[in-house]
């Protein structure tokens, strides 16, 4: 059997008296396309953070991909991860955020960025603080599976998109996993 991309033990954040995931014990097989759906509190914020490594669990433990989340460059390559603002640098056009991704990232594939912004007809000149919400998220989504991840994690990339461009975004998110074979994880609520 393959090695789950994800999986948690028990598995608990706290913050203080806060208890923001508590006991979750989870396995993910690989290949997949799975939501975490529920209501804003619930913890789905949490979990992707952990397993990206932006937050060190409480108790319990996760793995993803074999390793501990945020361990090392090897790791953090392996995985992609797009926030719920899909965050980008007002300042820096469409063509510095791909040299950045570049530099950044050892199985960047220019040739996928490209041909992404190319589709979306993006000019790769343009800032990134004047486009619109969808553009910035489908620019966030470009930076993401540009690095060519095992494992792609999504926490509510269309909560703040119109419903063209949230029906934009999914599309082409569809497209990138049918082509890669990618496996993902997305929340939702």
């Amino acid at each position: 059997m393959n090695q789950p991309v994800l999986q948690a033990e028990r598995l608990s954040k706290r913050y203080g008296r806060r208890v923001a995931l508590s006991d979750c014990t989870l396995a993910i097989p690989p290949g997949r396309v799975v939501g975490l759906v529920g209501p804003n509190g619930a913890g789905k914020t949490t979990l992707l953070q952990l397993a990206v490594g932006m937050l060190a669990p409480t108790s319990g433990s996760i793995e993803v991909l074999g390793g501990r989340p945020g361990s090392g460059a090897a790791q953090l390559a392996k995985v992609g991860f797009l926030a719920q603002d899909a965050p980008t640098y007002a300042g820096l056009s469409i063509a510095d955020h791909l040299r950045f991704g570049a530099s950044t990232n050892p199985r960047w594939d220019q040739r996928l960025a490209d041909d992404r912004i190319a589709k979306l007809g993006l000019d790769p000149s343009q800032k990134a603080g004047k486009l619109s919400g969808g553009q910035r998220a489908q620019l966030a989504l470009t930076m993401a599976v540009a690095k060519r991840p095992e494992l792609l994690v999504l926490d509510e990339p269309v909560a703040s998109l119109d419903p063209l461009a949230r029906r934009e975004f999914m599309q082409s998110l569809m497209a990138y996993i049918a082509e890669d074979s990618a496996s993902v994880i997305l929340s939702s609520h």
